[in-house]
């Protein structure tokens, strides 16, 4: 058939320098010979070269190396598994374990591609597709079918009969099966190794039919050879003459190969001439400009050197002058001076090996004086509260303490108010001291024993007298921290101003608006090109300085007006020579001291911290005071001797006190509560004294209470009504009189009547007295609020123990519980519960803020109040929920109606009614009648079903019905309850 010429390859040519691929090419001639295409489906082996002919040999190009003798691929080297293992690894070996894991940053040149970019490729192609598609599914040729169709039925019996054939033959067999046959090869599941499948392409049983061999089956089987080489022959035929059909595209791709290497090999030519014309513009115009530059760098090196040197010398003279500034106790000076000596080491004489101890014996003279400057301070502060209280509360020494504060503050020595603060301790404890032994001038030291065995008047004066000391010490205090403060708040402005002057000049010189910043001079340019050039050409000696002094040349010139003075020589020498002629000559002043070492000073944010600690000083100065008087008070109440005091004593020593707080906390802007703590206390011990006593009366009155109706006098019917016109005292005392009102049946509260027992009457007139304390001594607020609780909630639990619990069976003698005591009982916890938010209200305008959480002991009261509430009335439904459990499992569906059950149910529902009518008022007394109803309906619910009783309109169903209305016709008749809804029609059960 077709023959196999191969197609020319690329191969690589010996004068390309990169690598490139040329085309081989006759000498002699420039035309190409004409060459056929290569069998694209070439048969089996038979011997002649039938392959690509100039494709990739291993056995003739053995000795080349191309990418077909690669033996591993580097993404598998690369991608190795075995990650913890790679001490073994060529790369990992050699170039380190982060060779594999480094991220390859993508390509700044290579567009991100997106599905966008396909979308017009797709949209074109999609029309082509689709034909494709449907061109698949179309049958073959209608004259090939026919043609193999016909050969393959004359000859199926000749093919069945032969013994052996070729998987060629089959595979042909396959391709040119009847259109009707074609869909076994079209299932997903095709294959030859299935037996079934097998023997559906070819049945064998058209072969083995005959049992054995004979001639006619070996022709047959010959003849069918022959058939399946036809078959094949044709097959043959088709593919070459597809093949021509489309030799022109092959012709178009091999042409365009050959026009793609031309191109490359003019620009491999134009890229050699191109480097050439390169190398020789950098002989000529590159080198030799640039060795001038260099020069001219070399020079500006030199000129730098000798300033540096002029630098050292001057570095050279600082410890002597420190040495002169502190024997004249100049700390200030000294500090500064050291301070710039340590930045132009750090910034400019960096590395210079004669002055590398210079830098450590800075820091040893710097710690020195910071010594000494607390030692100072430290005194000044010892002689400052030591001196006599009756002196004018000046500052002593004003310009050594101001000096000795920006000193501190230049070191950062901010824990100095430590100092002050164990000074002022000391000296506190002294002035008590003094007191004492002014008052009593044969002791010494502070005697308790001494102090508990003088008369009121006489202790009363001495606490007077260390009450006026202590508001003179804290007064000479705040005067000497007011100095320290504005040290503080000046230092704090002087860096705001300096940080906004900063801001300002950066943001003038990004900016660039003209008239605001001076144009740069040539001279900086000129130094920033040639750091630049310096950083280009690789001459590392000097590149750093190079860079670092354009830098600083051009900041100087926009500050300066284009000054071009080099910063690394004269700039430093001028600053050592500034601090220390201004050093010498005695300046002290705080504006150019910080001027100089604005950068030593503390930031912002730690002087603010200083400023606020301050303040707390002179707050903790007045708790140290108050400290010192709590001692004195509670030396004299470690007897009771506080609590034995008169009314009016205890308002003079309450006055006293609260005046000396109210002095400090003006004087200090802040809340003590110290020595109001140890009045608090005792207090405190009033209030328990005042709730014992009330709370046994109320426990004795609850232990005498046979839970009866009582009276209510006119006087608590006046007590209730000025607590709901706003009054929440007591009211003053009635000269005793004839009074003609006559005790009430009922207490009217908001025009609702309550029946109380004598208890509650007396409880009301408790809990007012606990608010009138509160109102006289409204320090007392918090513990009085939680006595008053602890008081109600001992009512709330005494009395549920005497009902409900039948305590009052032991305690008063009563011989039961009867449901008119259950329901007073009720009605007395409800008129409590009224009367808790007016006390909340009244407690809550004497508490703070703050305190408002112990306002919910209230709620709690209230929950238990009304849980002890819901408690009864659960108790008064039990006791009729017992009663029809009783009576209705007794009962039987027979004549005479009304039958005697429920006659019985009836009278003991008015028992109950007539019990609680007059106690409860008329809407509790309908839920609590509904409650029962409901019990009574599930109790006879119940006794119906098991009598068999169905609402069916029978004889039964029938007696059942008058009982009902006898029932209903009664309990309606009740007062206050006409209008209830029993709904008795819940007792029948519900047809299914």
């Amino acid at each position: 058939m077709a023959s196999s010429h191969g197609s020319p390859v690329p191969r690589a040519s010996g004068g390309g320098r990169d690598g490139i691929y040329h085309k081989e090419r006759d000498p002699s001639s420039r035309c190409r010979p004409v060459r056929s295409l290569p069998d694209v489906c070439p048969k089996e082996p038979t011997g002649e070269g039938r392959g690509l002919c100039e494709g990739p040999s291993v056995v003739a190009e053995h000795d080349r190396w191309t990418v077909y003798s690669s033996k591993v691929n580097l993404p598998a080297a690369l991608n190795d598994p075995r990650l913890a293992k790679r001490e073994s690894d060529f790369f990992t070996k050699t170039w380190g374990l982060d060779f594999a894991e480094t991220d390859v940053m993508p390509s700044f040149y290579l567009p991100n591609i997106t599905r966008e970019h396909f979308s017009p490729y797709l949209q074109e192609m999609a029309q082509r597709e689709r034909i494709h598609e449907r061109c698949k599914t179309i049958c073959p040729n209608k004259d090939d079918v026919d043609a193999v169709s016909s050969i393959t039925t004359n000859h199926v019996d000749e093919f069945s009969k032969s013994s052996n054939c070729c998987s060629c033959n089959v595979l042909i067999l396959t391709c040119v099966m009847l259109p009707s046959d074609w869909q076994i090869f079209m299932k997903p599941d095709f294959a030859l190794d299935d037996p079934a499948t097998f023997n559906t392409v070819l049945p064998w049983s058209h072969f083995n039919s005959a049992g054995g061999k004979s001639s006619s089956d070996v022709a047959s089987s010959r003849l069918l050879q022959e058939k399946l080489s036809h078959y094949l022959d044709v097959v043959e035929v088709s593919i070459a003459r597809q093949i021509s059909l489309r030799s022109e595209a092959f012709f178009h791709a091999m042409s365009s190969q050959h026009e793609l290497q031309d191109r490359l090999q003019e620009t491999q030519r134009a890229v050699a001439v191109l480097r050439g014309r390169t190398a020789a513009m950098d002989r000529v115009m590159c080198q030799g400009p640039l060795r001038a530059l260099r020069t001219a760098l070399t020079r500006n090196n030199c000129v730098k050197l000798h300033n540096k040197l002029k630098l050292m010398a001057a570095v050279h003279q600082t410890q002597p002058t420190v040495q002169l500034l502190l024997s004249t106790s100049e700390f200030v000076g000294a500090l500064e001076l050291i301070a710039t000596t340590k930045e132009v080491l750090q910034q400019e004489l960096q590395g210079i090996h004669s002055f590398r101890h210079l830098g450590s014996q800075l820091c040893e003279l710097e710690k020195l004086i910071d010594k000494m400057m607390v030692e100072d301070f430290s005194m000044y502060a010892r002689s400052d509260l030591s001196r006599s209280l009756k002196d004018e509360p000046q500052v002593l020494e004003k310009e050594r303490l101001e000096s000795l504060v920006f000193g501190l503050l230049r070191q950062r020595k901010l824990d100095f108010l430590d100092i002050y603060s164990d000074e002022m301790i000391v000296a506190a404890k002294g002035i008590v001291t003094q007191c004492v032994v002014d008052s009593v001038s044969q002791i010494e030291e502070i005697d308790t024993e001494v102090m508990r065995l003088m008369t009121f008047p006489q202790w009363f004066e001495l606490l007077q007298s260390v009450f006026s000391s202590f508001l003179l010490f804290l007064q000479k205090i705040k005067a000497t921290l007011n100095v320290i403060r504005n040290v503080v708040l000046e230092v704090l402005d002087s860096n705001q101003k300096t940080r906004l002057l900063e801001q300002s000049t950066a943001a003038a010189v990004c900016s660039g608006a003209p008239g605001q910043v001076a144009a740069p001079s040539p001279a900086p340019q000129l130094l920033q090109g040639e750091a630049e050039l310096a950083y280009l050409t690789h001459e590392g000696l000097f590149i750093s300085d190079a860079l670092n002094e354009a830098q600083q040349q051009q900041q100087a010139a926009l500050a300066g007006g284009g000054a071009t003075q080099d910063p690394s020589g004269g700039a430093g020498a001028s600053r050592l020579q500034a601090a220390g002629s201004d050093s010498a000559s005695g300046t002290t002043e705080s504006s150019s001291s910080r001027e100089s070492g604005e950068d030593m000073m503390p930031t912002e944010l730690e002087l603010g911290r200083v400023a606020n600690n301050i303040q707390e000083l002179l707050c903790t100065a007045s708790d140290v005071s108050h400290d010192r008087c709590v001692k004195v008070l509670m030396a004299r109440a470690k007897d009771g001797s506080l609590e034995r005091l008169s009314s009016a004593e205890f308002v003079c020593l309450s006055q006293a006190v609260e005046g000396f707080v109210r002095d400090t906390e003006e004087l200090c802007c802040r809340r003590s509560v110290s020595l109001r703590g140890a009045l608090q206390s005792q207090a405190n011990r009033f209030v328990h004294r005042f709730h014992e006593e009330r709370k046994t009366k109320l426990s004795l009155l609850l232990d005498n209470e046979r839970w009866k109706q009582a009276e209510v006098p006119a006087e608590f019917q006046d007590l209730v009504n000025s607590i709901a016109d706003g009054r929440i005292t007591l009211p003053e005392r009635k000269t005793p009189g004839p009074d003609d009102r006559k005790p009430s049946e009922f207490l009217l509260v908001d025009g609702q009547k309550y029946a109380v027992v004598g208890t509650v009457l007396l409880l009301i007139r408790i809990f007012l007295e606990y608010c009138q304390c509160v109102n006289d001594i409204p320090s007392i607020t918090t513990d009085m609020l939680t006595r008053l609780s602890d008081l109600l909630k001992h009512f709330n639990s005494r009395s549920c123990q005497l009902v409900l619990g039948a305590g009052a069976l032991q305690v008063v003698g009563l011989k039961t519980i009867t449901t008119k005591n259950l329901a007073l009982a009720s009605r007395c916890l409800q008129l409590v519960v009224h009367y808790i938010p007016v006390i909340r209200a009244h407690f809550e305008t004497k508490l703070q803020p703050k305190q408002y959480s112990v306002l919910r002991h209230f709620d709690h009261i209230t929950k238990d109040y009304n849980d002890h509430i819901a408690e009864i009335s659960a108790k008064l439904v039990a006791i009729m929920d017992s009663l029809f459990e009783k009576a209705l499992s007794k009962y039987e569906v027979k004549a005479p109606m009304p039958s005697a059950c429920f006659r019985n149910v009836c009278k003991q529902m008015s028992k109950m009614h007539e019990a609680i009518y007059e106690l409860l008022p008329e809407e509790q007394t309908q839920m609590l009648f509904l409650r029962i109803n409901a019990s009574f309906k599930m109790h006879l619910k119940r006794q119906l079903a098991r009598l068999g009783v169905v609402n069916d309109g029978g004889p039964q169903h029938g007696l059942v019905v008058v009982d009902v209305a006898f029932y209903t016709e009664n309990v309606q008749a009740l007062r206050s309850l006409e209008r209830l809804d029993l709904n008795m029609a819940e007792i029948w059960e519900q047809k299914r």
